[in-house]
């Protein structure tokens, strides 16, 4: 069961931190996609990736996005959501995108579908090149390349996000478009409230077992300090229900999302299974599944931020300079009719 519910933000930004081990992430996503079932762990990321790019569908833009990138595209979520409909004006697919490179660091994952045979329908509506490269390296594009860059549930495992949005504002033309949708700070509460208070209670200390993410806050700052214009942040709160946190735990390696933290990996012991059974007891009893038809049940939910920045050309819409207003707002008479 996935529930929805939605809010509007603002945004500042702290300055980024080297927090993730590479080699430990590449192995995960590795496993994770040669598992013979892959494909039933996509639910989440198939989820995200269609509401990401159903908002293409809000920007009036003639002729569209020709040609597009999707960094980190994993096994092509974002591919096959663009493909699942016509353009607004009948020319590519969702978005008006006639070719879609998707990048992704790890070949397996990138390759997965590919390998199996899993066809994609629509894809007469959207031409694809699938290339490998790294997504925190300086990307293999002339300047001016994209009319848009989208990336879906990918950003939370890089560890130098500015570099990275400096480089997507490299490559896209002007009045270009960034569109991506990464995991929020406050996903996964409930998981990590558990643990704390079962760690507290059995070994009188905590220690990190969910790689740390971007806090919302965080997000227009970031763009707006890579150059881009007309930063649009918004947040949806995702709410999945489980049997219990062993299961959640289950499907996270699975989707190949494991804690991959530098402090992680060099700890010097995993927890116990004493401590696992506690928190699957506390887990169990503060956070039931809020739904009274599903009984024993427990609630996971992952905060996914959306933004959008565009590269700046002279018809987007400017401010005026300051101190050019004509009138006072303390002078503004107010008129509150009671009657009726």
């Amino acid at each position: 069961m996935i529930r929805n519910v939605t809010k509007r933000v603002l945004s500042t930004i702290n300055e980024s931190s080297f927090v993730f081990d590479k080699g430990v992430k590449h192995i995960q996503r590795t496993s994770a996609a040669n598992i013979v079932n892959s494909q039933d762990y996509d639910y989440i990321r198939d989820e995200v990736a269609n509401r990401l790019v159903d908002r293409l569908d809000d920007i009036r833009r003639e002729a569209g996005f020709p040609l597009a990138l999707d960094i980190g595209s994993g096994a092509g979520h974002v591919y096959r959501a663009i493909c699942s409909d016509d353009s607004l004006d009948g020319i590519g697919g969702i978005g008006g995108i006639r070719k879609l490179v998707q990048m992704d660091s790890n070949e397996d994952m990138l390759r997965r579908d590919e390998r199996s045979g899993r066809v994609v329908e629509g894809k007469e509506r959207c031409d694809t090149y699938r290339m490998v490269a790294d997504e925190e390296d300086i990307l293999q594009f002339p300047d001016g390349t994209f009319d848009l860059v989208i990336s879906s549930m990918a950003l939370h495992r890089v560890n130098d996000l500015p570099k990275l949005f400096s480089e997507v504002r490299r490559v896209l033309k002007d009045d270009g478009c960034f569109m991506f949708a990464m995991v929020g700070g406050s996903s996964l509460v409930e998981l990590r409230s558990s643990l704390v208070l079962a760690e507290m209670e059995r070994e009188g200390g905590i220690s990190p077992h969910i790689h740390p993410m971007v806090d919302v806050s965080d997000v227009g700052n970031l763009l707006s300090s890579a150059g881009f214009q007309l930063p649009t942040i918004d947040v949806d709160t995702i709410s999945v229900g489980y049997s219990d946190s062993f299961l959640l735990m289950e499907h996270l390696q699975r989707m190949g999302e494991n804690n991959a933290s530098l402090a992680s990996t060099k700890r010097s012991k995993n927890i116990s299974i004493d401590t696992l059974l506690s928190s699957a007891s506390i887990y169990q009893h503060l956070f039931p599944l809020d739904n009274k038809n599903i009984c024993d049940e427990i609630e996971a939910s992952i905060q996914v931020v959306y933004a959008i920045g565009w590269t700046p050309h002279k018809s987007q819409q400017k401010p005026l300079e300051r101190g050019s207003a004509t009138h006072k707002f303390g002078n503004t008479d107010v008129n509150l009719n009671t009657e009726g």
